[in-house]
């Protein structure tokens, strides 16, 4: 099974406090007003928050599955091809890590490993 936009958008939408925005012509999804994930319009991937320093190793280990557009080089952001995930489950985790890194401290201290089931 290949996972979808609606995929993306039910594991963004299931985090609290998350809300989505259309911006630049594409849905964005926002913890406490800080986005986490963006879905560009060709539908075959979506982006997320990644700290520059972890974004080379995570693409040189799953290049298949992880990439940057040139655009996007200078941001902390990386694209994830939604036909290259294992799962819905791996879709999630990667949905739940990008929101982490934007949410507020008061939301990720509550939203504990055991909601990651």
């Amino acid at each position: 099974m290949t996972a979808g936009p609606a995929d993306v958008r039910r594991a963004a939408l299931a985090l609290p406090e998350t809300t989505e925005v259309l911006a630049w012509g594409m849905p964005t999804f926002r913890a406490a007003g800080k986005m986490f994930v963006t879905m560009p319009d060709d539908e075959t991937s979506f982006a997320v928050r990644c700290p520059k320093l972890e974004r080379g190793e995570l693409i040189a280990a799953e290049p298949e599955k992880f990439w940057v557009p040139r655009h996007e080089a200078g941001s902390h952001w990386v694209r994830v091809r939604l036909a290259a995930l294992e799962d819905l489950a791996e879709l999630r985790d990667i949905v739940l890590d990008s929101w982490r890194q934007a949410a507020p401290p008061r939301l990720t201290d509550t939203y504990g490993d055991a909601d990651r089931a």
